[in-house]
């Protein structure tokens, strides 16, 4: 079984935040939140993806 990665995890649990914001500001009806929600989704799984992407080109992935 592979280690933990708790970076990884991290960004996993605030993407889902963002995920969950977005349905709580539509509910809400707050247009702002829900951009805002979805600006932080895109940041973090970019950067997500992005790390990724360099650690495996590193071959410490």
């Amino acid at each position: 079984m592979k280690q933990i990665n708790w970076f990884f995890l991290f960004l996993a649990i605030a993407a889902a935040s963002c995920m969950i914001g977005v349905g709580i500001a539509i509910g809400e009806d707050s247009m702002a939140g829900a951009l805002a929600s979805i600006a932080g989704l895109v940041v973090v799984m970019g950067y997500g993806f992005k790390t990724k992407k360099k650690l495996r080109e590193n071959g410490e992935m």
